[in-house]
């Protein structure tokens, strides 16, 4: 539903004000957002505070992501100070856990704490599916561990959507996982293609993948949908904003 007017709009953010929450460990997800805002839309960052774990493993990742979910609510609570019109989740690991069922009522938990719509990444998703049409079958790059990627598959799952591959990168640290090199994630997507998946989707809002999935949907001919991009074009959407962005790939300029 698009916003409704107010009586004394912000000087720069007149269409919509977004409280984006991140981890305080995160450097990608605010350029991204920022890259993506149209005129008249404006970003108001609330960081989850979080320790850059180090040496990371599967069970560790776990307990780690589990610690900014906890976190969270401290940071709606600061986003909540600049009187934003609506809540975009700038991290994306959490929102998959216990399939659809367990991520709605993680959502539905920040909107009865903060009284606003929240738009996440898994919700995204789903919704970007449905925009391109007929896709059925995905291959996943993450910068997780095994563990969180079969979350992922569960959520995907649930939406009749299947994980036919992934890639788990397994970075060591928080802030390792944007110093990926662009080259790695290139290899990477050409990896996890086949003619036997629809999609390929990259999750871990601080893997740097907005610009590198935009091209690599021409040359591998097929969504390459990242997910700093369907968040901040669901949560456009969601608010009856229908600008299309150049440069983001086809979700952002064609949908």
């Amino acid at each position: 539903m698009p916003l409704m007017a107010r009586p004394n709009p912000d000087a720069q953010g007149y269409r919509a004000l977004f409280g984006v929450l991140g981890p305080s460990t995160n450097t990608i997800v605010q350029p991204d957002f920022d890259g993506m805002r149209p005129v008249g839309v404006t970003n108001h960052y609330s960081r989850i505070v979080v320790d850059d774990a180090q040496a990371i493993s599967d069970d560790s990742f776990m307990a780690g992501t589990l610690e900014i979910s906890r976190n969270t609510l401290a940071a709606v609570r600061g986003a909540l100070t600049c009187n934003p019109d609506f809540l975009v989740m700038g991290m994306s690991a959490v929102t998959f856990y216990g399939g659809a069922e367990g991520a709605q009522k993680w959502r539905d938990n920040i909107e009865a704490e903060a009284g606003l719509k929240l738009c996440t990444g898994s919700q995204s998703l789903i919704e970007a599916f449905n925009a391109y049409g007929n896709i059925r079958r995905i291959a996943v790059i993450s910068p997780y561990y095994p563990s969180a990627n079969a979350q992922v598959a569960h959520f995907m799952a649930d939406h009749g959507i299947e994980v036919v591959r992934d890639i788990c990168l397994q970075c060591p640290s928080w802030t390792s996982i944007a110093q990926v090199p662009t080259a790695t994630l290139r290899d990477q997507l050409h990896a996890l293609d086949g003619d036997d998946v629809d999609a390929i989707v990259q999750v871990g809002t601080n893997l740097s993948m907005t610009r590198l999935a935009a091209a690599a949907e021409m040359y591998l001919g097929k969504p390459v949908i990242a997910i700093n991009t369907a968040t901040y074009w669901n949560a456009l959407r969601m608010n009856g904003i229908t600008d299309k962005v150049a440069g983001f790939g086809r979700l952002l300029e064609e949908f």
